[in-house]
Order: C-alpha cells, then structure tokens, then sequence
C-alpha cells in the first residue's frame, strides 16, 4: 500500500539531510522517467497539431533503454496513444500509463522532487507548492499530481512546510529551478527565485532558500546566478543557462553575438561560474555551449536553448533547432558523455510553449 503523505515541519526538514537523504545528480541510475502527455492546445497556438508526436517521438526512444511512466487523462482511451507511439517505434511494454489530471506537461516544475537514503535503502518524494510560475492561473491541477503519483507508487510523499515569521506555510519551487551534482552544491539564479517579478515566495531572501533547501535537499555549496536568458516565461530557470554533467563540470550557455541581449546576461553567468569552487575548494571544469540563433514564433521570442537536455541511463536526449550550432553542440555532447549515446529531438515548435526536452521529463531515480 502507498504510504500516507506527511507534512514536513521545521524539525523535520532538519531531520532530511541529517537522516542522509539528498538529492540525486541526474547522471545517477534511474527508475525510471515520468511524462505527461499533451493536451493543451492553448500553450501551443497554431502548432499543436505536431507536438503530441514531437512527445512521443522522445517517449518511444526513451522506452528503449529504460521505463518511462506516462500520465494521461482520466478520461483517456491508452488505445489511440498506443497507436501514436507504435508509430515511432516505442517499446509500449516498458510504458505504464497512468490516468492522472493535469494543465501542462511540464511535469519538471510540478511533478515530485525524488531524495534518496543509500543507506537506508530509501527513497522519498517532496511535494512543493507549484502556482503556475506565479504567472499562470490554470495550474491547480498541475499543483496535485504529486497527490495522485504518492498514489500509484510506493514512495513516501512529503508536503514541505516551514515556519517563516511565526507561520508554517508550504514552499514554492519548481525542479526546472534548481540544479544539483548530488555532492553539496546546486545551481540556482537569483531572477527566478529572489526578484518581485512572478515572485514565488514573498519575503523569502537568499538565507531563507539556503536554510532550508540545505536541510532538505543536503546541499550547502550554493552557486547563485544572476539572469535566465530573454524569452524564458519561467523568469530565470536554470535548466536553461547551466547544468551539472558531471560532480565537477559545469555546461553553460553562452552567446557569440554582442548585438544580443543574452549575450552580457550569459557572460555575467559564465564569469561568476570561472570563480566558483566545489565543496572540496577545487574550480568547477566549465564548458562552454553556444546558443542557437534567436527563435521567434509569432513574434514572440522564445527560450530556445541546447541545456534544456535530458541525461538517462545510456542516452542524453539534446534539443535542436534547426541551427548551424546543432551538429557543433553535438559533437560537444558526444565528446563528454562518452558512456551514453547522444540524440538530438526537433524542438523548433514544441519551444513554442515555453520549454523543451528536460521541462517536459522527470527522472525517478533508484535507490
């Protein structure tokens, strides 16, 4: 039987860290990879039609290596979904579905943060406040699929809830926010997190974020940035400037053209990335990804960016662009990932909804 949720208190997120629980990095062994699948047409004005095969393209070759759970509708028939993925080839025996109600499919931001206890031999799961990117009114749905995941899986769920100025209320954080190496330090920008704009927790300062993700996610090495890039409707995500690869190698994204806004946005990352250090005091190794050219559908800019890649057990999934950086970046993946095959996916049009391969997946790790 899944057991029950729990409210998470002061104490108890003391307890998380001390207890060994942490925060796997995503090149860490996994369960398994969770999706949801796309029905809202309104994130994708006038190119929906080609984005539920854009996801089950990735769906298909994921299902090849390893298991994917995917979410659908209540209502849902698996039969022609079925039909969809056996066109691109997906193993549907490694595929679980499960019917589950949700507004987007970015499941990144408000699907569950996975800890792990190797000593223990136990995994657990924190459920965040997620509203939308303080942007957006139709996310209630999105904001209990944990609810209904702690229910379908034998993972203990934990509501995070802290005291801040005398009361407990719950925390807002989207994965899509936060980077880890899964050895201290995260990665994280201040514009998402710390500015007033689609501000997430009111009040909250650097020292409040650091004390209590430290307690809950055993990070104490943190690495804050400044700005996400132009076009990023999530004000400022991580998993679109800079990613870990590897416990001491840093990706980032950076911009050739100085006509370019992102282009003073990104070196002031990459500048602060050259002078940050490890928990053992040793520099990260930073490698340098350039941007594609400007995307614009519309004409409204969108987040088009190589680091919004996924990492799985044998395979690191790349988002491409139809640019002439594509096959350089590749060649760059392939040369750091030397143990997984590299694939690029086509997000021309599924960018046009504001995110791309790592936004719309979510790794389960194993113990």
């Amino acid at each position: 039987m899944p057991i029950k949720a729990l409210t998470c208190n002061l104490r108890m997120i003391t307890n998380l860290s001390e207890q060994g629980f942490r925060m796997p990095a995503e090149w860490e062994k996994q369960d398994s990879i969770w999706i949801i699948w796309p029905y809202n047409k309104n994130d994708w004005p006038g190119h929906f039609k080609s984005i539920p095969y854009t996801v089950a393209k990735i769906i298909g070759i994921i299902s090849h290596y390893q298991k994917v759970n995917l979410i659908i509708k209540l209502n849902e028939k698996k039969i022609e979904i079925k039909k969809i993925l056996k066109k691109y080839l997906a193993k549907t025996s490694n595929i679980e579905f499960h019917n589950i109600s949700s507004d987007r499919i970015w499941i990144r931001d408000s699907g569950p943060i996975f800890l792990i206890n190797k000593k223990s031999k136990k995994k657990i799961f924190l459920n965040f406040k997620f509203n939308g990117w303080s942007k957006y009114n139709n996310y209630l749905k999105d904001n209990k699929i944990n609810d209904s995941i702690s229910k379908k899986i034998d993972v203990k769920k934990i509501d995070v809830k802290v005291k801040f100025k005398k009361v407990y209320k719950p925390i807002v954080l989207e994965g899509g926010a936060i980077d880890v190496n899964g050895r201290g330090s995260i990665l994280l920008t201040e514009e998402c997190l710390l500015s007033k704009a689609q501000q997430r927790n009111k009040g909250f300062k650097k020292k409040h974020y650091e004390k209590y993700l430290s307690k809950l996610l055993n990070v104490n090495n943190f690495i804050w940035l400044k700005k996400g890039i132009e076009g990023d409707d999530t004000h400022g995500h991580i998993d679109d400037i800079s990613r870990f690869v590897s416990e001491n190698t840093i990706m980032t994204a950076v911009e050739n053209d100085k006509s370019e806004k992102n282009f003073q946005i990104l070196n002031n990352n990459l500048e602060i990335l050259k002078k940050t250090k490890d928990k053992n005091k040793k520099r990260f190794r930073i490698i340098k990804i350039p941007m594609p050219k400007p995307i614009f559908i519309n004409k409204t800019k969108v987040p088009a960016s190589y680091l919004n890649f996924l990492i799985t057990n044998k395979i690191v999934l790349v988002p491409i662009f139809e640019d002439k950086n594509d096959i350089k970046v590749i060649q760059i993946f392939k040369k750091n990932f030397k143990k997984r095959k590299i694939i690029g996916i086509n997000c021309k049009k599924l960018i046009w909804g504001f995110g791309a391969i790592h936004c719309m997946t979510l790794q389960e790790p194993s113990i």
